[in-house]
């Protein structure tokens, strides 16, 4: 069901000092931030050739990301997010095999402006998972 790892994603403090960071010290190429208040955060991507990383800095206080950092005021890594060829598909399966949807369960659109759904990390051994539509 699932495909490949789409990406990595670390919450941050600051997502400028992060991209910096992988830019200037490894050398990466990094996108421009970008803001999605409808999801409380801004992102920046480092590219790499078989996957992306992906700095989560927090949008407002109610940020899901700000209550990441007050347990983690170091940041760290967030979530995982594979890919999938359908995600409704891949929704109802798992919901028959007892996993938790994060959220009301319908998709929203993510960060590269597809399809996304949260997975509990209860039900992936403590791991936060996100599905992305291919």
């Amino acid at each position: 069901m699932i495909g490949r790892l789409n990406h990595v994603a670390i919450a941050v403090k600051d997502v400028a000092a992060a991209s910096a960071h992988y830019r200037d010290r490894l050398g990466a190429e990094v996108s421009s931030p970008s803001s999605l208040p409808e999801h409380g955060v801004t992102v920046a991507f480092v590219e790499l050739p078989n996957t992306k990383i992906e700095l989560l800095e927090p949008l407002g206080a109610d940020s899901p990301i700000a209550r990441f950092l007050e347990k983690n005021p170091d940041g760290g890594m967030h979530h995982l997010c594979y890919e999938v060829d359908d995600i409704l598909s891949a929704r109802d399966r798992l919901i028959a095999a007892g996993a938790r949807i994060l959220g009301d369960g319908a998709p929203k659109i993510g960060a590269h402006g597809k399809p996304v759904l949260f997975l509990h990390p209860k039900d992936f051994s403590g791991t936060l998972v996100e599905l992305e539509q291919a």
